[in-house]
């Protein structure tokens, strides 16, 4: 009887799982298609015709350029602890873990786990090690993401919308959207375990919960899941404290690749003939960086909106926002095939 209860309670789960992926698809797709239906599609295959094959090639050679950045922090992250990964491992790792990320609903989230496994399996990183060096590698984006986000946001509203806005608004706007990968990463440097230690009161809250309905509820901090996470966050703590200058380098690296991907995208423009200046291109950046966040597959629908909205927004046809929409689909999807392929690949090999 109790295992017929649980086999229907992980059927609901999984069921309600389904529909919620299941919406997100859905509307992704309806997004899309209202942007679509209020475009110029004429248009827009005219400026994607403009394309050159050596303008393709030299996107192509910026995205490896682009890639390379990425895996930097990661890269330093693992060698302060003792581990040194060939770089260019690391960066089919990374490529890998953003085709699971990027092809799941979500906010950019989910290949991490595959980025922990890859490193201690084929490289031989203790998992605490790797899970640490992830954590912190997440936590130092997110930091460099909405540090982007808060300035361009302080950036747009001053200049595009609200140029009488006041000083303490835009800055109460920046310190609120840098609060929470600021607070993790202090939280984690002053010795504090704020993952675990949200476990842990949840386990607290469960067990009594369960006591007061008569059941038995087994203890969340006993599994190995809650060990691994403690053990991580000692592990940032130690890095924090004793490679102080190792974190300084890997906020670099987040500078530098913030730098590429600014550079990135205007040459995405420039290739259009979109010809934007530097506050228009900001403008669009930013419209994308807020589309990739929604939780929706790919960012399907979200992207093409915001691009089209960006333009009109400054004065240019809907249709440059949904060729520049075309060029990165085009780019994200190359690339997450890519990592698929080497996903597909470095598990098959490791099977054997």
């Amino acid at each position: 009887m109790t295992a017929t209860l649980r086999a229907l309670s992980r059927s609901r789960f999984f069921t309600r799982q389904s529909l919620l992926r299941l919406f997100w698809v859905a509307l992704a797709i309806y997004l899309l298609w209202i942007t679509l239906r209020a475009v110029d599609l004429t248009a827009v295959w005219a400026r994607l015709q403009q394309l050159q094959p050596q303008q393709l090639l030299l996107l192509l050679a910026v995205n490896v350029v682009v890639l390379a950045t990425f895996s930097a922090r990661w890269w330093l992250l693992l060698y302060a602890q003792g581990y040194v990964v060939p770089y260019f491992t690391l960066m089919a790792y990374r490529l890998a873990t953003f085709a699971v990320s990027y092809f799941t609903p979500g906010p950019h989230f989910g290949g991490e786990p595959l980025q922990v496994y890859l490193v201690s399996a084929r490289q031989g990183v203790p998992v605490s090690v790797s899970v640490a060096a992830v954590v912190l590698d997440k936590v130092l984006e997110m930091l460099a993401n909405f540090a982007f986000l808060a300035l361009g946001v302080v950036f747009v509203l001053r200049r595009q919308m609200l140029p009488d806005w006041g000083q303490e608004a835009l800055l109460a706007t920046s310190l609120f959207l840098l609060l929470l990968p600021a607070s993790l990463l202090g939280a984690l440097a002053l010795g504090r375990h704020p993952v675990s230690g949200l476990l842990r009161g949840l386990d607290v809250a469960g067990q009594r919960l369960a006591k007061a309905r008569g059941r038995s509820l087994r203890s969340l901090v006993q599994t190995s899941v809650y060990t691994t996470i403690r053990q991580s966050e000692e592990q940032s703590t130690l890095l924090c404290r004793a490679h102080p200058f190792i974190l300084l380098l890997a906020l670099a690296a987040s500078a530098a690749s913030w730098v590429a991907i600014i550079g990135e995208f205007w040459l995405m423009t420039h290739v259009l003939g979109l010809d934007l200046g530097f506050p228009e291109a900001i403008t669009a950046l930013l419209a994308a960086r807020v589309a990739i966040l929604l939780p929706l597959p790919a960012a399907l629908g979200a992207l093409e909106a915001s691009q089209a909205l960006a333009m009109r927004t400054l004065g240019l046809p809907a249709a440059d926002g949904i060729s520049l929409s075309i060029l990165i689909r085009a780019r994200d999807v190359l690339l997450g095939l890519v990592g698929l392929w080497i996903a597909a690949v470095t598990l098959w090999w490791r099977k054997k």
